[in-house]
């Protein structure tokens, strides 16, 4: 498979919430998103299975995201992976691998969409995810800015979540 081409992406039905702090669903001129709160840190959770054309090496995850009334600002996305290996990880428990971060400018049009790309490398930061595995990604949006700036005001509106290979 060529660099850049798309391995799998989400919209907002296929999030599967967390039991606290999840983001909600909602629409926007009739098309589904997930509102990500301005001043709690909320995440949604995705499962999928690693394509087997996927080549090896690492991965993006570009986040498709609006700002429900923000012309102006930062929101800080956090993503991570956690791998469901045959025999490996107990689904009783989480075990996300580290997140990876990035943060987005707010489009200065309320409703425009913003396109926010974060690199994970091949190996621990995919949590070694391999070609026909089972895995989740987490994504949540770092409100409180502990890991960098948040100062974008009103809910992030998650459309999509787009995994291609780097």
């Amino acid at each position: 498979m060529a660099s850049g081409n798309t391995l799998i992406s989400f919209g907002a039905f296929d999030n599967e919430p967390p039991s606290s702090n999840y983001a909600t669903l909602d629409t926007r001129n009739g098309q589904p998103c997930l509102d990500f709160d301005a001043s709690t840190d909320e995440t949604a959770v995705f499962s999928g299975v690693l394509p087997r054309h996927y080549a090896g090496g690492g991965i993006t995850v570009a986040l498709i995201w609006a700002a429900s009334s923000a012309t102006s600002g930062t929101v800080r996305w956090d993503v991570s992976i956690e791998r469901q290996a045959d025999e490996g990880q107990d689904l009783d428990s989480d075990g996300f691998a580290s997140a990876q971060s990035a943060g987005g400018t707010a489009p200065g049009t309320s409703g425009a969409l913003q396109y926010t790309e974060i690199a994970f490398t091949d190996g621990a930061q995919m949590d070694s995810l391999a070609v026909g595995e089972r895995f989740r990604i987490k994504v949540t949006r770092d409100a409180d800015g502990s890991g960098g700036t948040d100062d974008a005001t009103g809910d992030a509106e998650l459309f999509g979540v787009e995994i291609r290979e780097t």
